[in-house]
């Protein structure tokens, strides 16, 4: 299988020619069927002709074994009857497969020998042989029409076995291939948004989980530190939120603060 794009318009396309594909499939099983189905009658017809002419044969012979017998040999009376030149060869068309159509023209049935020197026997071998060209003519028909379905019915045959194991299973995995591919790619844009926003979010609830103590210790002392009170419980209280302060701010985080407190 060819490597494809896995683009929409890829698959749009495969996808196309996955249901042409299909539809000739069907087209050409069945053109199968009903060439099979046309083959399976001449050769239906073909054995009854053909149980007929060897039937007619054997009579015809018999019919001119007793003319020999009777007459002698009826080789001059074989050569006055004329060569039969109405044969006519026309074609016709099933499912696009041309079939010959073999006539005979309508033979008048002159006597072409005397009746003096002739008996029935001659007469009755005469018709059987007539009977017989008739017949082998239609048989040359169906034999030929056979051979040319059942060479259309092996190509047909080829044709419907590529589209359905070669040609079909191609495009399916095509389409497959490529709806997991575009599928993936959706998924991948999707998700991606998704993340950056939660690292966000996890950024701003740390910032806002920052301990709110600090500041408000901060603020009490900048407060004790730049008032003009001399007052010995405010510098006691003083004392104890330095020491405080300097208790919390020891996890490295407020290392500015510490310095700020050490200086005072």
């Amino acid at each position: 299988m060819a490597q494809v794009f896995p683009t929409k318009s890829n698959l749009m396309s495969t996808k196309k020619s996955l249901d042409l594909a299909k539809l000739g499939y069907d087209l050409l099983d069945r053109k199968r069927n009903i060439l099979v189905h046309e083959m399976m009658q001449l050769i239906d017809k073909a054995s009854k002709i053909q149980q007929e002419i060897d039937e007619t044969y054997s009579k015809a012979y018999l019919a001119l074994q007793r003319a020999n017998v009777t007459l002698g040999m009826c080789a001059e009376f074989a050569q006055a009857i004329p060569v039969d030149e109405s044969l006519d060869i026309d074609l016709r068309s099933v499912m696009g497969v041309e079939l010959p159509v073999v006539t005979l023209g309508d033979e008048k049935l002159d006597m072409y020998y005397g009746l003096n020197s002739t008996n029935s026997q001659l007469d009755e071998a005469y018709l059987s042989f007539v009977q017989v060209k008739h017949m082998t003519a239609e048989l040359a028909e169906i034999e030929n029409s056979v051979y040319r379905l059942a060479d259309a019915i092996k190509k047909t045959q080829k044709r419907a076995n590529a589209l359905d194991n070669i040609m079909i299973p191609q495009f399916t995995a095509t389409i497959k291939y490529i709806t997991e591919a575009l599928e993936e790619k959706e998924t991948r844009g999707f998700l991606a948004p998704e993340s950056h926003q939660e690292t966000e979010g996890r950024k701003r609830v740390v910032k806002s989980n920052q301990p709110s103590r600090l500041g408000g210790l901060l603020c009490l002392y900048c407060f004790i530190f730049y008032s003009n009170s001399s007052h010995n419980l405010l510098l006691r209280s003083l004392h104890q939120c330095r020491a405080s302060l300097l208790k919390t701010a020891r996890g490295g985080r407020t290392s500015r603060l510490r310095s700020f407190l050490c200086m005072h």
